[in-house]
């Protein structure tokens, strides 16, 4: 295992598990770590979209990877990974392009980098607003035990995590066990039932997870989960960011009002946000504002489909 002793250089912090610009996400998760040794900018460390696969990637699985790492980028969307030869990289690299930081979980510490290859590619990481982190010492050593452990990071640090290409057994596919485990989302991209490559990420499909099969299920996956319309700036337009402003309290309050009354199926819905929302935009301000309003625990999606206010018996469940 070729490691490459050397620090990179930029900013380096620690943050304990009750400091306050630690992660909440990763603070949320059922194994926090108990400390992170980072280089970088520690206010990387917040929700991302984490986009994971093979090491020995297929050209389909490096453009897959660097195809929805890019699309989720360009949207203002953090992108998480393990700094990994093959999809982790091409993940990172797709976020570095498009000018949005990126995060890179380390199996040891972050003077013991590893792959060694990869140097470059870490302190691009640095350089462009990201960070470096490791819940090992700065000279801790990685042994195969401790990338195990990592996945558990990289999930716990995004709210949704995507599969490109995952074996079986993986640790691709264990990071999707441990993003399962943190009750986050997990999406699949499909691969051909003739590839090894592609079991663990088949199967993962067969046991429910949510198929990414083109752009357009990536942009509804992203809507949902992010909340987020924002699209690549064109003929020097500026899109809409994750934390652009809704059309306004009074609308969110006639919905919330409308909701507390009674549940309501999605033509009502819709009906309403003609009223109250945006003229000509209702239906995309509506899926962003019920997003965010199940992310922040207004409301919930009850099994017959319909929305209400979030009740204590679906605190265990799906929003």
């Amino acid at each position: 295992m070729p490691v490459l002793s050397m620090r990179l250089s930029g900013e380096r912090f620690e943050l304990a598990g009750d400091d306050r610009a630690f992660p909440p996400l990763l603070k949320a998760s059922p194994r926090p770590p108990e400390r992170l040794y980072g280089v970088g900018d520690p206010s990387a460390l917040r929700p991302g979209l984490a986009v994971v696969g093979a090491r020995r990637a297929t050209p389909y699985g490096r453009t897959a990877a660097r195809r929805f790492a890019s699309a989720a980028a360009v949207r203002g969307i953090p992108i998480v990974s393990g700094g990994a030869r093959g999809c982790d990289a091409v993940a990172h690299e797709a976020a570095l392009a498009a000018g949005c930081p990126t995060v890179a979980f380390l199996g040891g510490g972050c003077d013991q980098l590893y792959p060694a290859e990869n140097a470059g590619l870490f302190q691009r990481i640095v350089d462009g607003g990201g960070a470096v982190v490791s819940e090992r010492p700065w000279d801790f050593p990685p042994q195969p035990y401790t990338f195990r452990e990592r996945n558990r990071l990289i999930a716990g640090l995004a709210r949704a995590t995507l599969i490109v290409e995952a074996g079986l057994p993986s640790g691709t596919f264990s990071t999707a066990d441990e993003a399962l485990a943190a009750g986050r989302e997990v999406w699949v991209v499909p691969g051909a039932i003739t590839s090894e490559n592609s079991r663990g990420a088949n199967r993962l499909l067969y046991q429910g997870a949510l198929p990414i099969i083109d752009d357009d299920s990536f942009a509804d996956a992203l809507f949902l989960t992010y909340g987020c319309l924002r699209e690549p700036e064109a003929e020097g337009g500026k899109g809409e960011g994750a934390d652009a402003p809704l059309a306004g309290r009074a609308a969110e309050e006639a919905l919330l009002a409308a909701l507390a009354a009674e549940p309501l199926g999605m033509e009502e819905l819709r009906e309403l946000a003609r009223a109250h929302g945006p003229a000509g935009g209702e239906l995309p301000w509506l899926m962003v504002w019920l997003a965010t309003a199940q992310r922040d625990g207004l409301v919930a999606q009850y099994p017959d489909g319909r929305y209400g206010p979030r009740l204590p018996a679906l605190e265990g469940g799906r929003p």
